[in-house]
């Protein structure tokens, strides 16, 4: 999951060498943080946050496979 969000995330910004996802699990709940240069925040939330929220919902997709729960920040 994080390999994904990372593949997403790093196909959207300019600045790719500052794409950092951490991951933390806790008791079925997974948290990833998204790190971006602060120029291209805008681009992983996009209009409206569409963008974000389009990987948001890849992610729980992915997540119900394993059974857990997914919170995405930036």
């Amino acid at each position: 999951m994080k390999e994904l969000v990372k593949l997403i995330v790093t196909e959207l910004v300019e600045d790719k060498d500052a794409v950092g996802i951490i991951l933390e699990e806790d008791n079925g709940e997974v948290d990833i943080k998204i790190n971006v240069a602060e120029k291209d925040k805008g681009r992983v939330i996009g209009k409206g946050g569409n963008i974000i929220n389009s990987i948001r919902t890849i992610a729980r997709a992915c997540a119900v496979k394993e059974d857990v729960k997914v919170n995405i920040r930036i």
